[in-house]
């Protein structure tokens, strides 16, 4: 589409195909660099994502993702794939996933869940020894790139593993998030995966009005 306003039907099929492989994102060059119609490309292509959306089979794409993975999952990725598996079966709106570093949301997504995965980057706070700074929006940015992943960053004062009632308290602020989002309504039903301690939790919360 560098210079007409319509894809040959190669072009189509090829982003078409693209996101049955599995692919997170599509990069566009002399479309959008030189060509004519910049903005009516980038539209189009959405249109072909969203078509290819429809008729991706993602149930047998979570099989054989757990099939590859093997038998000898880490640790992370044993919690995080049922973390998929529990949002299939109960129908959730939303993974809640809660992380330092991103990498939790990145196995979530890994797995393309058919719901949105929503990532609430914990910052922490690191030194070099002449200063001090906060992690995590560094973080949160790398995660737009994933497909299905909606990054959020928390407060700095909350904790990847602190108390129960701190825990309480930003699960409270990404419900609210998902909500103003469109992401999440009453009585939907939400998963979630977090570390408390030195143990990986997930479990299934179901919303009130």
């Amino acid at each position: 589409m560098t210079e007409n306003l319509r894809p040959t039907r190669a072009e189509a099929t090829d982003v078409a195909n693209a996101i049955l492989d599995g692919s997170d994102a599509i990069l566009l060059g002399a479309e959008t660099l030189r060509g004519l119609y910049p903005v009516e490309t980038i539209s189009t292509v959405g249109r072909i994502c969203a078509e290819a959306e429809k008729v991706f089979n993602y149930d047998l794409y979570y099989k054989r993702a757990v099939k590859y993975a093997g038998d000898e999952m880490s640790h992370l990725e044993s919690i995080t794939s049922t973390a998929v598996r529990a949002a299939i079966k109960v129908k959730a709106s939303v993974i809640l996933c809660f992380t330092s570093t991103g990498r939790a949301a990145r196995f979530i997504a890994k797995y393309k869940p058919t719901t949105p995965v929503i990532s609430v980057v914990i910052p922490r706070l690191k030194t070099n020894q002449l200063r001090w700074t906060f992690t995590g929006a560094f973080e949160a940015r790398q995660s737009l790139i994933v497909r299905g992943i909606f990054p959020m960053l928390a407060d700095a004062r909350h904790q990847a593993e602190s108390t129960n009632a701190t825990n309480e308290s930003v699960l409270k602020v990404a419900l609210d998030h998902g909500k103003a989002s469109g992401l999440i309504k009453s009585h939907d039903r939400v998963v979630v995966c977090q570390k408390l301690g030195e143990a990986y939790v997930v479990k299934i919360l179901e919303l009130e009005d």
